[in-house]
């Protein structure tokens, strides 16, 4: 039985799926658990709430194994555990497109570690696509043209449209096959164990600090350091009190104040209400909502002392620098030489990682753990002229 949805805004364009299974209760997740757990390989993505939220969580994961397109609804399921055990197994592959994001997502919210993945995203940067986000690719190799409309969705709040779940659907249901297509081509340009050591790479994620660090985060707002001394403190002020509001509305930075509305602020202290309603980006509502806190604050700026500057990183030797420069430039020209972008050849952290150990053999380049086998192998004899020529 296939399903037909018409799309309400253009009568023209219809999507023809199979029926998904929608996951709300517990009960229907562990009869769907049953079934990912008799997979060797399912293909996930997830939508969260990152435009929407003080912190982004988890809001919808789609998950597609042969014959059926899942779609688990978190907030319905409050315990998914189980699907970390299939995340974790290196014995299940997972197929995601542009992975890093979601992995990101899952080890911040579950703490899961991903393992055994394949990413389309990258297998396509691999092979030299030029367009490779999945709309692009699912376009180029099924001539299916996807409604990206909802790609800004709040996917938190319910209940989800029937536009937004056949969105959602589409995110994973075409996945297993471009997977099995692109593997065609990457065997095809003797391009497999690249692409295997790549997906392993890219699961190893980096989680950024995210808390909010009140005597250094104001100072990433374009414009902060061209304030006075006396401004920078209110700015610094304003931040503080933009993130205790948008803290406690789970409500994004921006969705309270944009950057240049605090730094307008910083640079005019108005001292009225009526002055602030000439401020870029106070609307009606925000001066009714915050501005006498908002007068508070900046009284409070103007009162406290000139914030430090942040530390600034020490500077390398001169060497090490020459030395990235060098093999920059080499990754460079062998990307233009392949028709592929330049982090496809070897990462710019195995890039520092050459320059700061300034490795004179191959063996010595194998102990670095920014590069796999498969790039020593390739690469070494090239990185190692690099070296000698600095």
């Amino acid at each position: 039985m296939m399903v037909t949805f018409a799309d309400p805004f253009d009568g023209a364009s219809f999507v023809k799926l199979p029926p998904h299974k929608l996951i709300t209760t517990q009960s229907d997740w562990q009869l769907c658990l049953e079934k990912l757990h008799a997979e060797p390989r399912l293909a996930i993505d997830l939508e969260a709430n990152s435009m929407y939220a003080y912190r982004e969580e988890v809001c919808l994961i789609q998950i597609t194994i042969p014959g059926q397109d899942y779609i688990i609804d978190p907030l319905g399921v409050r315990d998914v555990t189980g699907l970390g055990e299939i995340i974790q197994d290196p014995q299940v592959e997972k197929v995601f497109h542009a992975a890093e994001y979601d992995m990101i997502l899952l080890k911040r919210q579950f703490d899961w570690q991903l393992h055994n993945l394949f990413d389309t995203m990258w297998a396509a940067r691999i092979l030299g696509y030029e367009r490779y986000g999945l709309a692009s690719m699912i376009e180029t190799v099924y001539g299916i043209e996807l409604d990206k409309r909802h790609q800004k969705s709040n996917w938190c709040k319910r209940p989800l449209s029937p536009e937004q779940l056949v969105y959602a659907q589409l995110d994973t249901h075409h996945l297993l096959d471009l997977r099995d297509h692109l593997e065609k081509e990457l065997q095809t340009a003797g391009r497999l164990e690249e692409a295997a050591e790549t997906f392993a790479e890219q699961t190893h994620v980096k989680l950024s600090n995210n808390e909010f660090d009140p005597d250094n985060d104001f100072w990433s707002i374009s414009g902060a350091y061209d304030l006075t001394r006396q401004q920078q403190a209110v700015l610094r002020a304003l931040a503080i009190y933009r993130n205790h509001e948008a803290r406690q509305r789970n409500r994004p930075l921006f969705k309270v104040f944009h950057d240049k509305t605090l730094i307008e602020l910083a640079q005019t202290t108005p001292t009225s209400i009526p002055a602030l309603r000439d401020i870029h980006g106070m609307s009606a509502g925000q001066t009714r909502r915050y501005g006498r806190q908002l007068l508070n604050t900046i009284a409070e700026g103007l009162r406290a002392p000139n914030p430090p500057f942040p530390k600034r990183p020490e500077r390398l030797p001169d060497d090490v620098a020459n030395r990235f420069d060098k093999l920059h430039t080499w990754r460079k020209n062998s990307a233009n030489a392949r028709g592929v972008e330049s982090d496809v050849i070897i990462s710019k952290d195995a890039l520092w990682a050459i320059a700061l150990k300034n490795p004179k053999t191959e063996a010595e380049i194998s102990q670095l753990n920014e590069i796999g086998s498969w790039r020593c192998k390739t690469y070494a004899k090239d990185i190692l002229a690099v070296l000698r020529n600095n």
